[in-house]
């Protein structure tokens, strides 16, 4: 298999784009800048230009190297090979070009961090998946993201901005936190979803407890649907 494929990578060829994602984010020289999926680097040198330090991660050994040696003299930065969702780096900031199989885990682990802003390129129907109002359409990472954070689609793009062409046109997605999400409430809303068509009586008896309910989990708001889980992880 392609590797470009395995990792489900599509690079951002617009530097007017670039320049857009690296505006938004307000960046100064006190900031520290934490990248996820270097690729071929096209917001790599905005970054180190404003930033007080960047931090790029790349999982591609390939595209790791072709940065190192296209970047290594940017005295502000720090090029790591490997999977950047299990290093640990403090940041104030956040920018990624994620590949699409990776945005879901991407909120997952951006919703247990301390930032002050991310700004990621997602899938358009994913972003508008978690900024959903409907009961129906709604799925745990959406109550996730919206009660963790404060969303906005900044900029559309179209997939002629990106190599190879995805099928799908992308957002970039500006995003604050309201408040850090335990790994614990993630995984029991991510349980209760699993069994949405159920009533709620019959959901709780799955974790051990009693609640009296006809109700499922599209009768209710994600402050009830917050409540519930918490009170589950409390048991």
């Amino acid at each position: 298999m392609n590797k470009r494929k395995k990792f489900g990578q599509h690079f951002l060829t617009s530097t007017s784009i670039a320049k857009f994602i690296v505006n938004e984010s307000k960046i100064t020289k006190n900031d520290l800048v934490y990248e996820i999926g270097t690729g071929k680097g096209v917001l790599v040198p905005l970054l180190c230009k404003y930033a007080k330090h960047v931090i790029t991660t790349e999982i591609d050994k390939k595209l790791c190297d072709d940065a190192v040696r296209n970047f290594s003299k940017l005295p502000n930065l720090t090029i790591n090979k490997g999977d950047g969702f299990k290093n640990e780096p403090e940041f104030d900031i956040f920018v990624s070009n994620l590949p699409y199989s990776k945005s879901r885990i991407a909120i997952q682990w951006l919703l247990q961090k301390k930032f002050s802003l991310a700004m990621i390129m997602v899938q358009r129907d994913f972003a508008e998946k978690l900024l959903t109002n409907s009961m129906k359409e709604r799925r745990a990472i959406s109550v996730l993201s919206q009660y963790g954070f404060d969303m906005k689609i900044v900029k559309k793009v179209k997939n002629t901005n990106f190599s190879p062409q995805p099928k799908v046109d992308s957002v970039v997605l500006k995003i604050t936190r309201n408040q850090i999400v335990t790994k614990e409430l993630i995984e029991t809303i991510n349980k209760l979803f699993s069994y949405r068509r159920k009533t709620i009586q019959n959901i709780v008896k799955n974790f051990g407890i009693t609640i009296k309910s006809d109700s499922r989990l599209e009768d209710m708001n994600n402050n009830e649907i917050i409540k519930l889980a918490k009170k589950i992880s409390s048991v």
